[in-house]
């Protein structure tokens, strides 16, 4: 499916992919749930979070705390409150040590917890969405504090492109498993 730029794409995009994603995770075997992520041996997954993220919780938290992001984002700037999408200290070029200190934070978060503020906030999230129209969200220039984008590429890049990346990086450690 190719990148939304629709709302209705964008919320169908985000709910097909939500759901594919639970399908994959409840498909888990008790043997790749145990197992720890480990993408060290391919050479093609160098990027920080091949390294970061140790099992589903990891992953399930990484989803939520972006969810996060956009929630408080969009409703601090809607309600006059002048906030950019990555929160101070970090930017766009140090984002990757902001998803660390996510992955520090929720270490003690057990795997049931971080399903269900997973579910929650994915609901919050298109709820929020569900309030903006089509061209709110995929029209540039309707938001000052959205830049030189669309608001709706945030909640893309926040639910079904993240929910791809989830997936990705679950049937990688899938095929891990297969390959021990």
């Amino acid at each position: 499916m190719s990148r939304p730029t629709t709302k209705l794409d964008l919320i169908s995009a985000a709910k097909d992919n939500y759901e594919k994603l639970n399908t994959l995770i409840s498909k888990l075997s008790d043997e790749e749930l145990k197992t720890s992520l480990d993408f060290s041996k391919d050479e093609k997954k160098k990027e920080a979070h091949w390294e970061r993220d140790k099992n589903l919780r990891d992953i399930l938290v990484h989803l939520y705390e972006w969810h996060q992001l956009i929630l408080n984002w969009v409703n601090s700037n809607q309600n006059g409150i002048d906030k950019p999408f990555i929160p101070e200290p970090y930017n766009w070029k140090t984002y990757g040590n902001m998803n660390v200190e996510f992955w520090r934070k929720h270490q003690t978060t057990s795997l049931e917890a971080a399903a269900m503020i997973l579910q929650r906030s994915h609901e919050e999230v298109l709820n929020l969405a569900e309030t903006f129209t089509n061209d709110e969200l995929f029209s540039k220039g309707i938001y000052q504090w959205v830049g030189g984008s669309t608001l709706g590429s945030y909640f893309v890049s926040a639910t079904s492109s993240h929910y791809d990346w989830a997936m990705k990086k679950l049937k990688a450690h899938q095929k891990n498993c297969k390959n021990k």
